[in-house]
């Protein structure tokens, strides 16, 4: 099988004095799929634009199936197929034109591309609507075609940025099962950024959080839950101030954090340790509205290495994302 490793080595991106992306490192392995989460404006879609020849790096390097994103920028595009986040798809165009003239830009005859045009139409499902104009077509079905023209050319690397951003519960567990098919069937490495942590949790065999343009934690999504402990009593409040009182009153049985008017205790055993929790609030005159025990998800990760949910991140910054 050909190399189809991704390499970051201490990328750096600056806009003047701003760094963007400080010193990222990673490595992805041949047949990998790889969640990189971050907040907006952490610099995930930078990272992106780097590793896919779109933007120059300040420094550092980026490999892409053995191959230099700067030296070797027309080999980058050669093995990898990239769908970004903003979909640039002609509204006035058909899907049949559109897929066609992608992969003869990859050196396809006419004949080769009609004929590779129509089996990603039935691959993605969007078969039936070739005489519709793009533009008319729902944003389900542009995230499909989206991807279907970064499959053109039959890369061993893909690259996707939030690929189902915007689409409905439906139409996002159809990517995910297109993902997984790639994947498994033709053993493709997918780099994938995502504004939902369960799709980097049903989807990703490896986890990197990045904030402030730096990788805090990177393993598998399993690893990063087990660091969180077993389990977490989550205590609902009226008022923020509440669940900061109540804070100051369990932090010594174990792990506290606040996210808005919940508070989260982290502890072994915490299912036994309910009992005792009510008791400390109802002392302090505390009154929860509710009470729930649940297991670590990549949602109570996220939130203890960036400080904030994942839908409450701070506005992008412009041209950094």
């Amino acid at each position: 099988m050909s190399n189809r490793e991704i390499v970051a080595e201490n990328l750096i991106k600056r806009y003047g004095n701003f760094a963007a992306v400080n010193g990222v490192s990673f490595k992805v392995s041949s047949g990998e799929i790889y969640g990189f989460l971050g907040p907006n404006g952490a610099g995930k879609s930078t990272t992106v634009s780097m590793m896919t020849t779109l933007a120059l790096p300040t420094s550092g390097r980026a490999l892409v199936g053995g191959f230099d994103a700067v030296s070797q920028a027309g080999e980058v595009r050669r093995v990898a197929g990239v769908a970004l986040q903003e979909i640039g798809l002609d509204p006035l165009m058909k899907s049949m034109e559109l897929l066609t003239i992608q992969a003869q830009t990859f050196g396809y005859s006419r004949k080769e591309a009609q004929a590779r045009a129509r089996e990603l139409l039935d691959l993605v499902k969007l078969s039936e609507f070739t005489e519709r104009q793009v533009g008319k077509y729902s944003g389900g079905m542009r995230r499909r075609l989206d991807l279907a023209m970064a499959l053109a050319h039959e890369p061993e690397i893909l690259f996707l940025d939030e690929p189902t951003t915007g689409l409905d519960p439906a139409s996002r567990r159809d990517i995910w099962a297109e993902v997984r098919r790639l994947n498994k069937e033709h053993g493709m490495t997918i780099f994938l950024t995502t504004q939902y942590l369960e799709e980097a949790d049903e989807l990703a065999d490896r986890v990197a959080i990045i904030k402030q343009g730096q990788i805090a934690v990177e393993g598998t999504p399993a690893e990063l839950k087990a660091s969180m402990g077993t389990e977490s009593i989550n205590v609902s409040f009226r008022e923020t101030d509440q669940a900061e009182k109540a804070a100051d009153q369990l932090r010594d049985m174990g792990r506290v954090q606040i996210d808005r008017k919940v508070l989260r205790l982290y502890m072994s055993q915490a299912a036994a340790a309910v009992p005792a929790v009510m008791n400390r609030l109802q002392a302090a005159s505390l009154e929860p509205i509710s009470l729930t025990l649940t297991q670590p998800t990549l949602d109570d990760v996220f939130l203890q290495v960036t400080g904030g949910r994942f839908t409450e991140s701070e506005p992008e910054a412009e041209a950094v994302a």
